[in-house]
């Protein structure tokens, strides 16, 4: 099953060349204004780990990860990887990186039980990030800087492809509306989270909302989020509105790592204590790795936003239901 949003009169403002085109320029562009921004340098980062490993990223913690045998290696499994949300941590601390230093990686994941429809697809291209800080900057103050830096990164890639090509007239606001998840539950106490994420990114265009995981007063919460990378007081969602098919659409998904502290309260209160067993786990509840602040930044869902793009397949060459192929061309979406 998929869902299709299609719009009356749609049609991409640059042809299929000049599409390839601005998306080197998009890509090359924010990836040198976030290398600079941020202090980050860029590595090599694997597709594939070991299976039962406790490295890959568990998601919402009900994601099947695309899991194989190797021929060559005997008695060995391995996944693709959903992200490097874990490896990340790691890297920093093998190659040695201090605090205020940090990594990118060019992140290709295969998320075969991702929802299929205008802004998501079973493969995933991001930018993985990671920055090592010191224990005083494990602040929402902090946190609310990075993702500035982050926002103005966008906007100077907006400008310059737009001076490249004329006509791209997207207008992202640069000025970003904090809010948490309780708040946002207080202001549309009527409406669930997909609702509430609409209305204040309807409003205020530019939106984080903080404070992912954890229970709500309401009883529930906000958004699933796996509890042995982010801190739950201390993450968030970048949502930006999508004035093409007049909806929200969530560009990065990032907070400060958990902490010896955290991730055994995160642990207890998701049921998951088992993953304590893991390496991983028991190197940050024994302060071995590194303290970091990190995300994930989609790279087509940043092209499809800034080129006006209406489905992400116009910018990603990915698989489709068959219903859904003959749907687009129909109503002028040409998928790559």
């Amino acid at each position: 099953m998929y869902t299709l949003k299609t719009i009356d009169g749609y049609e991409s403002s640059l042809s299929l060349r000049d599409t390839q085109r601005a998306i080197k320029l998009l890509k090359d562009t924010f990836e040198r204004y976030l290398a600079e921004t941020l202090k980050l340098e860029r590595v090599s980062a694997p597709m594939i780990v070991p299976a039962l490993s406790g490295i890959n990223d568990d998601l919402n913690g009900v994601e099947r990860p695309v899991r194989f045998d190797v021929a060559k290696i005997s008695n060995y499994e391995a996944e693709v990887v959903h992200s490097l949300a874990k490896w990340k941590r790691i890297a920093l601390f093998e190659y040695g990186f201090e605090a205020d230093e940090g990594l990118y990686a060019d992140m290709n994941a295969l998320r075969r039980d991702d929802e299929i429809d205008n802004t998501h697809s079973i493969y995933v291209d991001q930018w993985d990030w990671e920055l090592v800080i010191n224990d005083n900057q494990r602040t929402m103050e902090f946190l609310r800087r990075i993702v500035q830096k982050i926002v103005d990164s966008i906007i100077e890639t907006q400008n310059i492809v737009k001076r490249r090509f004329k006509a791209v007239t997207t207008n992202l606001q640069k000025e970003i509306f904090f809010i948490s998840t309780q708040e946002l539950l207080d202001l549309y106490p009527d409406c669930n989270a997909k609702q509430r994420e609409f209305l204040i990114a309807k409003e205020k265009r530019t939106v984080f909302i903080s404070k992912i995981g954890g229970t709500l007063s309401n009883g529930e919460r906000h958004g699933g989020r796996a509890p042995d990378y982010d801190d739950w007081e201390l993450n968030g969602d970048l949502i930006f509105w999508n004035d093409v098919l007049e909806e929200p659409v969530e560009m990065s998904s990032m907070g400060i790592r958990v902490n010896a502290e955290s991730i055994k309260r995160q642990l207890i209160a998701s049921g998951k204590e088992e993953l304590i067993k893991y390496k991983y786990h028991q190197n940050i509840i024994n302060n071995l790795l590194p303290l970091t602040i990190g995300g994930g930044i989609g790279q087509s869902r940043l092209c499809m936003l800034l080129l006006q793009k209406s489905h992400i397949g116009e910018v990603q060459a990915s698989i489709w239901p068959r219903q859904m192929l003959e749907e687009c061309k129909k109503a002028n979406i040409r998928l790559l």
